[in-house]
């Protein structure tokens, strides 16, 4: 048990190597993502009839709309994952927030794309465990 208040930040010596090993996880995950976003983004906008589009669905853009937004989603990630292998608390928060807005554009891309969509709102979550974990960064 620790002994620390609530609240408190752990001792840079009491950080466990599994909370670093989570945030190299996170901006691995987030490098990997970003590219995937882009690349689904391009594809969107360079060729809107590759995506099959549903019929009354209520969330209705266009295709090249959401592929402008894929691509500056993961535009934002792979700047964000530089942040995290620097350590830095912005990234943590910018992290964890692009992961979240990435979740809820693959959510509402569902009915475009899948599979691919549910994958990634996995490892979005994945990534939002790995950067809540205490202690993985050093201030």
């Amino acid at each position: 048990m620790s002994t620390q208040p609530y609240g408190s930040r752990p001792d840079p010596d009491d950080v466990s190597g599994w909370a670093v090993g989570g945030v190299v996880f996170a901006g691995t995950m987030l490098i990997m993502i970003g590219v995937f976003q882009a690349i689904a983004g391009l594809v969107a906008v360079i060729d809107d009839d590759f995506f099959i589009v549903t019929r009354n669905y209520t969330f209705d853009l266009d295709v090249s709309a959401w592929g402008w937004i894929h691509l500056l989603i993961g535009i934002v990630m792979l700047s964000v994952a530089f942040g995290l292998y620097a350590q830095a608390l912005w990234a943590v928060i910018g992290g964890m927030a692009i992961a979240m807005l990435s979740a809820l554009a693959n959510f509402f891309f569902i009915p475009y794309y899948p599979i691919w969509s549910l994958v990634l709102i996995a490892i979005d979550l994945w990534i939002l465990w790995s950067l809540t974990r205490p202690g993985a960064i050093r201030s």
